[in-house]
């Protein structure tokens, strides 16, 4: 079975160098080749998985070594894979989401002209996140990471005829950049240290740990922290997330490809594959914790006044991406349950997005949802669809995010002591916030009177349900945003077959899980009621109010570009100028003065050089009487 790895990342990787190398010729049926091939590696990943199954829990790890990428003396870089039960989790979620966006977008990308290079790019992608997941070394890692972030600035940038569109791309090009220098280093400061970078001696398993644990704690939190800087740019946490929310400019099926259940996820993933480094390093830890907590409520804040729907999904995303880096900053209290959340939140954040984009497709690509209203009437599955996975995402009771949220809230308060109080307060209101914006989401678009208006060119929106390619990917979304999270939980079976990788700490809540689940039921009402009192007991203004200052800050993104530009721009801008200053004047200036003194010196020897002969004879002359002048001194004294 260990030979059958490799195919999961040749499928895709074959369709991509098909579609994009084969011309026009494929463009008929070239979508349909990039689909089959995505399905393909889904269903290889379904056979590896019934195989794992049936292995016993110690005995499911399978490695496939292919060649030696570097072998010289001091120094081997493998191109080899492992498969175990995290990396069969994100095997499954890539191929199996990305195959049903693979099929919506079909539909969705019908009538554009480079639909074949844009299922090449699917392609791509699906590749490279695979190769990130079961490298079984962190400098092949490196190779997938860097392919995802090639493959979203294709993506992202795929309508490159509009300026946005490819300003966007630059943009989350450029932030990830400054991530990938983190993972560089690290990868650096590993082999430096440990003298290898292949997981499986550094890591070790749960019972015979790896050889990390053995470098000092400096070195080990300086790794880390290192790390968190990768997971920063690409899951999109404070500091580095400003690149999400413009990244909606690319196709809708791209938002729900990279930001719900792929690429920003791979932040996540890096952490729970190092958790043997983070376990070591406490502070690093916090430091996690921290980063999440704050990105939880920073992209909920953001999401709560965004008009523009899949920008406010973008807000979301943050948030919810947030909530696991709190869990997997928690160590093995939360490490489980970060995965856990990863998956369903998969499901739903997918969902949404399809349906967001199955809006547009009936509303002629209008994205502003104070001209939406009422739409349920037309669109009946795209609202049964979106309806669950907003259910889902705020935590009903019994949908998925219930079971996952509510895992990672109850892991926050076991933490114990203060950090526990407010990593577990913070969680639980931005769950009181979650409650809140995407209630205002489901108001504004399925709910009260139509509110839509005729384009520039006098044309109205005629709203109408999406075709079947589009409707059934939603439909099978949505039966993961309802199912997952019990399937997961009951006879815990996500606990299980998780443990033996990532280990389980259950901790001392001071909270019992009654109480937590009544905390996050509460707020959970409170954010509704405050929602629905403010757009479904009243009618939605077309042109949105001015707002507090608050309201303004979040439509801006909390002055996140604002403050990117003056402390990083002009920033960089002042300190380059500064630079070319001192080069000019300091270091030209030490270079140029010598130059010039060596000229003007020989400047003046030289005219002594002038060619006469008498000037010669003159100067013999005084260099003899100079020399008898001294020996007749020499012979007196």
């Amino acid at each position: 079975m260990e030979n059958l790895i490799a195919l999961l990342i040749a499928a895709p990787l074959l369709g991509a160098a098909v579609l994009l190398c084969g011309g026009r010729r494929l463009d008929a049926v070239g979508h349909w080749i990039g689909t089959v091939l995505a399905a393909v590696s889904f269903v290889i990943g379904v056979v590896l998985f019934a195989d794992l199954l049936g292995r016993s829990a110690d005995d499911r790890t399978l490695t496939q070594h292919l060649w030696s990428w570097i072998p010289v003396e001091g120094f081997k870089a493998d191109v080899a894979f492992q498969l175990d039960q995290l990396s069969m989790t994100f095997v499954l979620l890539i191929t199996g989401v990305g195959s049903l966006i693979h099929l919506y977008s079909v539909g969705y990308m019908e009538h554009d002209e480079r639909r074949r290079r844009f299922f090449g790019y699917l392609n791509l992608f699906l590749a490279a996140m695979l190769l990130l997941v079961l490298a079984d070394n962190y400098l092949l890692l490196y190779v997938g990471w860097e392919g995802v972030g090639l493959a979203s600035y294709l993506l992202i940038g795929f309508w490159q005829h509009k300026p946005s569109a490819a300003t966007a791309a630059k943009k989350a090009f450029l932030v990830n950049r400054v991530g990938d220098m983190g993972l560089s280093i690290a990868v650096m400061l590993m082999f430096t240290t440990f003298g290898t970078f292949a997981f499986a001696p550094l890591l070790g398993t749960q019972e015979e740990p790896g050889i990390a644990g053995d470098a000092s704690e400096g070195t080990l939190t300086g790794i880390a922290l290192l790390l968190l800087l990768a997971a920063c740019g690409k899951s999109a946490q404070v500091p580095l997330q400003s690149w999400l929310g413009d990244a909606m400019e690319g196709p809708t099926p791209v938002s729900a490809l990279i930001h719900a259940a792929t690429m920003v996820t791979a932040g996540v993933y890096l952490i729970v594959r190092s958790g043997a480094i983070f376990n070591a390093a406490p502070d690093a830890q916090l430091v996690v914790t921290v980063v999440g907590a704050v990105t939880l409520l920073f992209g909920a804040i953001v999401g709560c006044a965004k008009d523009d729907i899949k920008k406010a999904l973008a807000g979301s995303t943050m948030s919810q991406i947030g909530y696991m880096v709190l869990a997997a900053g928690l160590g093995p209290i939360g490490y489980v349950w970060a995965i856990m959340h990863l998956v369903t939140h998969g499901f739903f954040k997918a969902g949404l997005f399809l349906g967001a984009g199955s809006v547009m497709h009936g509303m002629n690509d209008e994205v502003d949802m104070r001209r939406y209203g009422g739409l349920r009437k037309y669109m009946p599955i795209t609202f049964v669809t979106f309806g669950l996975g907003y259910l889902a995402i705020i935590g009903f009771p019994g949908l998925s995010g219930f079971f996952s949220k509510d895992k990672i809230i109850e892991a926050a308060f076991a933490k114990g002591g203060t950090e526990g109080w407010i990593l577990g307060g913070a969680a639980l209101l931005g769950a009181a916030i979650t409650a809140y914006y995407m209630t205002r989401v489901m108001l504004m678009t399925f709910f009260g009177e139509k509110r839509w208006q005729p384009d520039a060119d006098g044309h109205e929106p005629h709203p109408h349900e999406s075709p079947r390619s589009m409707t059934i990917p939603m439909i099978v979304l949505a039966f993961g945003s309802v199912f997952a999270g019990a399937f997961f939980t009951i006879g815990d079976r996500f606990l299980n077959w998780l443990e033996p990788v990532t280990g389980d700490d259950h901790g001392h809540s001071p909270l019992s899980a009654t109480t937590v689940t009544l905390a996050t039921m509460v707020v959970l009402v409170v954010g509704v009621a405050i929602a629905y009192g403010q757009y479904g007991r009243r009618p939605v203004p077309v042109v949105a109010p001015r707002g507090s200052m608050l309201t303004r800050a979040a439509r801006r993104d909390l002055l996140q570009d604002d403050f990117n530009h003056v402390v990083l721009v002009r920033g960089g801008e002042h300190l380059t100028r500064s630079l070319v200053y001192v080069d000019h004047t300091l270091v030209d200036g030490v270079v140029n003065g010598t130059a010039a003194s060596v000229g003007g010196l020989s400047g003046r020897m030289r005219r002594v050089q002038n060619g006469f002969v008498r000037s010669y004879a003159v100067s013999m002359f005084g260099g003899a009487a100079i020399l008898i002048a001294a020996t007749l001194l020499m012979r007196a004294v």
